[in-house]
Protein backbone atom coordinates (compact mmCIF):
# COMPACT_ATOMS: atom_id res chain seq x y z
CA UNK A 1 0.00 0.00 0.00
CA UNK A 2 1.40 3.38 -1.01
CA UNK A 3 1.85 6.10 1.57
CA UNK A 4 1.86 8.86 -1.06
CA UNK A 5 -1.73 8.89 -2.34
CA UNK A 6 -5.32 8.78 -1.11
CA UNK A 7 -5.91 8.27 2.62
CA UNK A 8 -2.26 7.22 3.03
CA UNK A 9 -0.75 10.50 1.82
CA UNK A 10 1.58 10.70 4.80
CA UNK A 11 4.23 12.79 3.07
CA UNK A 12 1.80 15.65 2.45
CA UNK A 13 0.75 15.58 6.11
CA UNK A 14 4.36 15.84 7.22
CA UNK A 15 5.05 18.63 4.75
CA UNK A 16 2.05 20.56 6.10
CA UNK A 17 3.51 20.32 9.58
CA UNK A 18 6.78 21.76 8.35
CA UNK A 19 5.02 24.68 6.67
CA UNK A 20 3.18 25.48 9.92
CA UNK A 21 6.42 25.34 11.96
CA UNK A 22 5.04 22.36 13.91
CA UNK A 23 7.49 19.69 12.76
CA UNK A 24 9.44 17.97 15.52
CA UNK A 25 12.91 16.46 15.35
CA UNK A 26 14.81 14.29 17.79
CA UNK A 27 18.22 15.39 18.99
CA UNK A 28 21.07 13.09 20.02
CA UNK A 29 22.18 13.52 23.63
CA UNK A 30 25.74 12.27 24.09
CA UNK A 31 26.29 13.07 27.77
CA UNK A 32 24.54 12.54 31.10
CA UNK A 33 21.69 14.87 31.97
CA UNK A 34 22.96 18.06 33.54
CA UNK A 35 23.26 21.80 33.10
CA UNK A 36 26.15 21.26 30.66
CA UNK A 37 25.34 18.73 27.95
CA UNK A 38 26.73 17.45 24.67
CA UNK A 39 24.05 17.38 21.98
CA UNK A 40 24.69 16.45 18.35
CA UNK A 41 28.44 16.79 19.05
CA UNK A 42 28.08 20.35 20.38
CA UNK A 43 28.35 21.57 24.00
CA UNK A 44 25.43 23.56 25.43
CA UNK A 45 24.33 25.24 28.62
CA UNK A 46 20.93 23.58 29.00
CA UNK A 47 17.73 25.02 30.45
CA UNK A 48 15.31 22.35 29.23
CA UNK A 49 15.57 19.35 31.57
CA UNK A 50 13.11 18.17 34.21
CA UNK A 51 16.01 17.07 36.44
CA UNK A 52 14.97 19.74 38.92
CA UNK A 53 17.15 18.70 41.85
CA UNK A 54 20.20 17.66 39.85
CA UNK A 55 19.95 13.99 40.91
CA UNK A 56 19.94 12.27 37.51
CA UNK A 57 23.73 12.00 37.53
CA UNK A 58 24.36 12.29 41.26
CA UNK A 59 27.29 9.99 42.21
CA UNK A 60 25.41 8.39 45.12
CA UNK A 61 22.40 7.61 42.92
CA UNK A 62 24.62 6.23 40.14
CA UNK A 63 26.58 4.11 42.63
CA UNK A 64 23.35 2.69 44.08
CA UNK A 65 22.20 1.70 40.60
CA UNK A 66 25.51 0.02 39.82
CA UNK A 67 25.53 -1.96 43.09
CA UNK A 68 21.96 -3.11 42.60
CA UNK A 69 22.59 -4.01 38.95
CA UNK A 70 25.43 -6.30 40.07
CA UNK A 71 23.14 -7.91 42.66
CA UNK A 72 19.79 -7.95 40.81
CA UNK A 73 20.67 -7.73 37.12
CA UNK A 74 19.46 -5.05 34.75
CA UNK A 75 16.02 -6.37 33.76
CA UNK A 76 12.71 -6.65 35.56
CA UNK A 77 12.17 -10.03 33.91
CA UNK A 78 8.42 -10.37 34.51
CA UNK A 79 5.36 -8.43 35.57
CA UNK A 80 4.87 -7.65 39.25
CA UNK A 81 2.11 -10.27 39.53
CA UNK A 82 4.13 -13.08 37.97
CA UNK A 83 7.54 -12.96 39.66
CA UNK A 84 8.90 -9.49 38.86
CA UNK A 85 8.04 -7.80 42.18
CA UNK A 86 11.52 -7.50 43.68
CA UNK A 87 12.32 -6.63 47.29
CA UNK A 88 13.82 -3.35 45.99
CA UNK A 89 10.43 -2.44 44.47
CA UNK A 90 8.68 -3.30 47.71
CA UNK A 91 11.08 -1.31 49.86
CA UNK A 92 10.70 1.74 47.61
CA UNK A 93 6.90 1.50 47.77
CA UNK A 94 7.00 1.44 51.56
CA UNK A 95 9.40 4.40 51.73
CA UNK A 96 7.32 6.42 49.27
CA UNK A 97 4.17 5.67 51.28
CA UNK A 98 5.85 7.09 54.39
CA UNK A 99 7.14 10.08 52.41
CA UNK A 100 3.70 10.93 51.01
CA UNK A 101 1.79 10.17 54.21
CA UNK A 102 -0.40 7.62 52.44
CA UNK A 103 -1.33 4.05 53.39
CA UNK A 104 0.35 2.44 50.41
CA UNK A 105 2.08 3.10 47.10
CA UNK A 106 2.07 1.19 43.82
CA UNK A 107 4.94 1.51 41.33
CA UNK A 108 4.34 1.87 37.59
CA UNK A 109 6.82 1.81 34.72
CA UNK A 110 6.11 5.45 33.78
CA UNK A 111 3.73 8.31 34.46
CA UNK A 112 1.62 7.78 31.35
CA UNK A 113 0.89 4.20 32.41
CA UNK A 114 0.16 5.25 35.99
CA UNK A 115 -2.46 7.76 34.88
CA UNK A 116 -4.07 5.48 32.30
CA UNK A 117 -4.10 2.58 34.76
CA UNK A 118 -5.50 4.46 37.74
CA UNK A 119 -8.32 6.29 35.96
CA UNK A 120 -9.43 3.25 33.97
CA UNK A 121 -9.36 1.00 37.03
CA UNK A 122 -11.67 3.36 38.92
CA UNK A 123 -14.14 4.50 36.25
CA UNK A 124 -16.36 2.98 33.62
CA UNK A 125 -19.40 3.63 31.51
CA UNK A 126 -21.95 5.78 33.32
CA UNK A 127 -19.41 7.42 35.63
CA UNK A 128 -18.16 11.02 35.38
CA UNK A 129 -14.61 12.32 34.97
CA UNK A 130 -13.91 16.06 35.16
CA UNK A 131 -10.53 17.37 34.05
CA UNK A 132 -8.77 20.72 34.00
CA UNK A 133 -8.56 22.07 30.45
CA UNK A 134 -4.77 22.26 30.62
CA UNK A 135 -4.16 18.78 32.03
CA UNK A 136 -1.28 16.70 30.70
CA UNK A 137 -2.04 14.55 27.65
CA UNK A 138 -1.77 11.35 29.71
CA UNK A 139 -4.58 12.51 32.00
CA UNK A 140 -6.79 13.55 29.09
CA UNK A 141 -6.18 10.24 27.33
CA UNK A 142 -6.94 8.38 30.55
CA UNK A 143 -10.29 10.12 30.89
CA UNK A 144 -11.24 9.52 27.27
CA UNK A 145 -10.29 5.84 27.41
CA UNK A 146 -12.22 5.17 30.60
CA UNK A 147 -15.64 5.18 28.91
CA UNK A 148 -16.95 7.57 31.56
CA UNK A 149 -18.60 10.83 30.60
CA UNK A 150 -15.68 13.17 30.03
CA UNK A 151 -15.85 16.94 30.60
CA UNK A 152 -13.23 19.67 31.04
CA UNK A 153 -13.64 22.55 33.47
CA UNK A 154 -11.97 25.95 33.14
CA UNK A 155 -8.31 26.01 34.07
CA UNK A 156 -7.73 26.08 37.85
CA UNK A 157 -11.27 27.37 38.37
CA UNK A 158 -13.16 25.93 41.39
CA UNK A 159 -16.36 27.72 40.38
CA UNK A 160 -16.34 26.07 36.97
CA UNK A 161 -15.68 22.69 38.59
CA UNK A 162 -18.53 23.21 41.05
CA UNK A 163 -20.94 23.90 38.19
CA UNK A 164 -20.04 20.61 36.50
CA UNK A 165 -20.22 18.67 39.76
CA UNK A 166 -23.69 20.11 40.43
CA UNK A 167 -25.22 18.83 37.21
CA UNK A 168 -27.93 16.22 37.86
CA UNK A 169 -27.77 12.56 36.98
CA UNK A 170 -24.60 11.45 38.76
CA UNK A 171 -25.58 11.32 42.43
CA UNK A 172 -25.24 7.51 42.52
CA UNK A 173 -22.26 7.35 40.13
CA UNK A 174 -18.54 7.63 40.66
CA UNK A 175 -17.20 11.13 40.06
CA UNK A 176 -13.47 11.70 39.66
CA UNK A 177 -11.89 15.15 39.40
CA UNK A 178 -8.43 15.09 37.81
CA UNK A 179 -5.81 17.84 37.78
CA UNK A 180 -2.11 18.42 37.44
CA UNK A 181 -0.35 19.59 40.60
CA UNK A 182 2.09 21.79 38.70
CA UNK A 183 1.02 22.34 35.09
CA UNK A 184 3.87 21.20 32.90
CA UNK A 185 3.71 23.94 30.26
CA UNK A 186 2.59 26.89 32.41
CA UNK A 187 4.28 26.06 35.71
CA UNK A 188 1.33 27.24 37.80
CA UNK A 189 -0.39 25.45 40.69
CA UNK A 190 -4.19 25.01 40.94
CA UNK A 191 -6.10 25.94 44.13
CA UNK A 192 -6.12 22.38 45.45
CA UNK A 193 -7.82 23.14 48.82
CA UNK A 194 -10.81 24.67 47.01
CA UNK A 195 -10.96 21.81 44.52
CA UNK A 196 -10.79 19.29 47.36
CA UNK A 197 -13.63 21.04 49.21
CA UNK A 198 -15.82 20.99 46.11
CA UNK A 199 -15.16 17.27 45.73
CA UNK A 200 -16.10 16.58 49.35
CA UNK A 201 -19.36 18.47 49.00
CA UNK A 202 -20.35 16.44 45.93
CA UNK A 203 -19.01 13.04 47.04
CA UNK A 204 -16.33 13.04 44.33
CA UNK A 205 -12.73 11.86 44.50
CA UNK A 206 -9.80 14.11 43.63
CA UNK A 207 -6.80 12.82 41.67
CA UNK A 208 -3.64 14.95 41.48
CA UNK A 209 -0.79 14.28 39.06
CA UNK A 210 2.08 15.93 40.93
CA UNK A 211 4.82 14.92 38.51
CA UNK A 212 6.44 18.37 38.60
CA UNK A 213 5.67 19.17 42.25
CA UNK A 214 7.37 16.31 44.06
CA UNK A 215 10.83 17.35 45.21
CA UNK A 216 10.40 21.01 44.29
CA UNK A 217 7.48 22.11 46.51
CA UNK A 218 6.68 21.63 50.17
CA UNK A 219 8.95 21.97 53.20
CA UNK A 220 10.25 18.42 52.75
CA UNK A 221 9.78 18.14 48.99
CA UNK A 222 6.41 16.43 49.34
CA UNK A 223 4.94 18.44 46.48
CA UNK A 224 1.64 20.28 46.16
CA UNK A 225 -0.21 18.21 48.75
CA UNK A 226 2.43 19.03 51.36
CA UNK A 227 2.48 22.66 50.20
CA UNK A 228 -1.26 22.88 50.93
CA UNK A 229 -1.18 20.41 53.85
CA UNK A 230 -3.70 18.09 52.20
CA UNK A 231 -4.10 14.52 53.42
CA UNK A 232 -5.29 11.24 51.98
CA UNK A 233 -8.93 12.14 52.64
CA UNK A 234 -8.51 15.36 50.61
CA UNK A 235 -6.61 13.90 47.64
CA UNK A 236 -7.67 10.29 47.31
CA UNK A 237 -5.45 9.49 44.29
CA UNK A 238 -1.94 10.96 44.24
CA UNK A 239 0.38 10.29 41.32
CA UNK A 240 4.05 11.17 41.08
CA UNK A 241 6.82 10.45 38.61
CA UNK A 242 10.38 9.41 39.39
CA UNK A 243 12.01 10.70 36.20
CA UNK A 244 11.94 14.38 37.16
CA UNK A 245 13.03 15.63 40.60
CA UNK A 246 13.85 12.08 41.71
CA UNK A 247 16.28 11.80 38.80
CA UNK A 248 15.57 8.16 37.89
CA UNK A 249 12.62 6.55 36.05
CA UNK A 250 9.10 5.29 36.63
CA UNK A 251 6.05 6.52 38.54
CA UNK A 252 3.83 5.71 41.48
CA UNK A 253 0.28 6.08 42.74
CA UNK A 254 -0.23 6.70 46.46
CA UNK A 255 -3.44 6.34 48.42
CA UNK A 256 -5.52 4.17 50.70
CA UNK A 257 -5.18 0.43 51.18
CA UNK A 258 -8.42 -0.07 49.22
CA UNK A 259 -7.24 2.11 46.33
CA UNK A 260 -3.93 0.28 45.92
CA UNK A 261 -5.53 -3.16 46.16
CA UNK A 262 -8.06 -2.09 43.54
CA UNK A 263 -5.27 -0.96 41.19
CA UNK A 264 -3.38 -4.23 41.68
CA UNK A 265 -6.50 -6.13 40.63
CA UNK A 266 -7.76 -3.85 37.84
CA UNK A 267 -5.07 -1.50 36.45
CA UNK A 268 -4.18 -3.09 33.12
CA UNK A 269 -1.05 -0.97 32.68
CA UNK A 270 0.23 -2.45 35.94
CA UNK A 271 -0.89 -6.04 35.45
CA UNK A 272 0.24 -6.52 31.86
CA UNK A 273 3.70 -4.99 31.77
CA UNK A 274 7.19 -5.94 32.91
CA UNK A 275 8.28 -4.44 36.21
CA UNK A 276 10.88 -1.67 36.14
CA UNK A 277 14.45 -2.92 36.68
CA UNK A 278 15.07 -3.43 40.42
CA UNK A 279 18.26 -1.37 40.09
CA UNK A 280 16.14 1.66 39.19
CA UNK A 281 14.14 1.19 42.38
CA UNK A 282 17.35 0.90 44.40
CA UNK A 283 18.71 4.10 42.88
CA UNK A 284 15.42 5.88 43.56
CA UNK A 285 15.60 4.91 47.23
CA UNK A 286 18.87 6.87 47.44
CA UNK A 287 17.50 9.86 45.53
CA UNK A 288 14.48 9.91 47.87
CA UNK A 289 16.84 10.22 50.85
CA UNK A 290 18.78 13.02 49.15
CA UNK A 291 15.56 14.79 48.23
CA UNK A 292 14.45 14.76 51.86
CA UNK A 293 17.66 15.70 53.64
CA UNK A 294 19.30 18.18 51.25
CA UNK A 295 16.91 21.11 51.57
CA UNK A 296 19.52 23.41 50.07
CA UNK A 297 18.53 22.10 46.65
CA UNK A 298 15.01 23.53 46.93
CA UNK A 299 16.33 26.73 48.53
CA UNK A 300 18.81 27.24 45.68
CA UNK A 301 16.09 26.53 43.11
CA UNK A 302 13.91 29.24 44.66
CA UNK A 303 16.81 31.70 44.42
CA UNK A 304 17.42 30.84 40.76
CA UNK A 305 13.74 31.27 39.93
CA UNK A 306 13.50 34.61 41.71
CA UNK A 307 16.58 35.94 39.91
CA UNK A 308 15.34 34.81 36.50
CA UNK A 309 11.81 36.16 36.93
CA UNK A 310 13.07 39.55 38.07
CA UNK A 311 15.52 39.78 35.16
CA UNK A 312 13.10 38.57 32.47
CA UNK A 313 10.43 40.96 33.72
CA UNK A 314 12.89 43.86 33.54
CA UNK A 315 13.65 42.89 29.93
CA UNK A 316 9.97 43.00 29.02
CA UNK A 317 9.38 39.30 28.40
CA UNK A 318 5.91 37.89 29.08
CA UNK A 319 6.09 35.61 32.10
CA UNK A 320 3.43 33.25 33.44
CA UNK A 321 2.25 32.98 37.04
CA UNK A 322 4.72 30.32 38.11
CA UNK A 323 6.76 29.84 41.27
CA UNK A 324 7.99 26.43 40.08
CA UNK A 325 11.18 25.53 38.17
CA UNK A 326 9.08 25.75 34.98
CA UNK A 327 9.35 29.34 33.71
CA UNK A 328 7.75 29.73 30.27
CA UNK A 329 8.50 32.77 28.13
CA UNK A 330 5.44 33.29 25.93
CA UNK A 331 6.51 34.33 22.41
CA UNK A 332 3.24 33.90 20.50
CA UNK A 333 3.91 32.63 17.00
CA UNK A 334 5.48 29.26 16.33
CA UNK A 335 7.92 30.77 13.82
CA UNK A 336 9.22 33.39 16.25
CA UNK A 337 9.62 30.85 19.04
CA UNK A 338 11.67 28.61 16.75
CA UNK A 339 13.82 31.52 15.61
CA UNK A 340 14.59 32.55 19.17
CA UNK A 341 15.43 28.97 20.10
CA UNK A 342 17.77 28.70 17.09
CA UNK A 343 19.44 32.04 17.94
CA UNK A 344 20.07 30.97 21.54
CA UNK A 345 21.36 27.61 20.37
CA UNK A 346 23.85 29.36 18.12
CA UNK A 347 25.06 31.15 21.27
CA UNK A 348 25.48 27.85 23.12
CA UNK A 349 22.25 27.84 25.16
CA UNK A 350 19.70 25.06 24.78
CA UNK A 351 16.00 25.77 25.40
CA UNK A 352 13.12 23.97 23.69
CA UNK A 353 10.37 25.80 21.83
CA UNK A 354 6.95 24.46 22.80
CA UNK A 355 4.29 24.72 20.09
CA UNK A 356 0.72 23.57 19.39
CA UNK A 357 -0.86 21.16 19.99
CA UNK A 358 1.12 20.91 23.25
CA UNK A 359 0.03 24.48 24.05
CA UNK A 360 -2.89 26.51 22.64
CA UNK A 361 -2.41 28.19 19.27
CA UNK A 362 -0.89 31.64 19.57
CA UNK A 363 0.92 30.81 22.82
CA UNK A 364 4.13 29.19 21.52
CA UNK A 365 6.81 29.62 24.12
CA UNK A 366 10.27 28.86 25.34
CA UNK A 367 9.93 26.50 28.28
CA UNK A 368 12.81 27.49 30.53
CA UNK A 369 13.44 24.99 33.33
CA UNK A 370 15.89 25.20 36.20
CA UNK A 371 17.91 22.64 38.11
CA UNK A 372 19.57 22.87 41.51
CA UNK A 373 22.82 22.32 39.58
CA UNK A 374 22.45 25.68 37.79
CA UNK A 375 24.43 28.61 39.15
CA UNK A 376 23.35 32.21 39.52
CA UNK A 377 26.03 33.11 36.97
CA UNK A 378 24.44 30.76 34.43
CA UNK A 379 21.07 32.45 34.96
CA UNK A 380 22.76 35.81 34.36
CA UNK A 381 24.26 34.43 31.14
CA UNK A 382 20.79 33.44 29.94
CA UNK A 383 19.36 36.85 30.83
CA UNK A 384 22.17 38.64 28.98
CA UNK A 385 21.44 36.63 25.85
CA UNK A 386 17.69 37.25 26.14
CA UNK A 387 18.51 40.95 26.35
CA UNK A 388 20.58 40.74 23.16
CA UNK A 389 17.83 38.75 21.42
CA UNK A 390 15.06 41.32 21.93
CA UNK A 391 15.79 43.45 18.82
CA UNK A 392 16.14 40.31 16.73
Amino acid sequence: MSNETGPWALSSELEARKQKHLYRKRRLLQSPQGTQVLLDNKPYLAFCSNDYLGLANHPDVVAAFQRAANECGVGGGASHLVNGHHQQHHALEEELAEFTGRDRVLLFSNGYMANIGAVNALLGKGDLVLEDRLNHASLLDAGLLSGARFQRYQHANPTSLQQYLSKPGYDDKRKLVVTDGVFSMDGDIPPLPELAQSCKEKNAWLMVDDAHGFGTLGENGGGCVEHFNLGQNDVQVLMGTLGKAFGTSGAFVAGSELLIETLIQKARTYIYTTAMPPAIAAATRVSLKLLQKENWRREHLAELIKRFRHGADQLGYELMDSASPIQPLVIGSEEKALKLTAWLENKGVLITAIRPPTVPKGTARLRVTFSADHTLEQVDTLLELLDQARPK
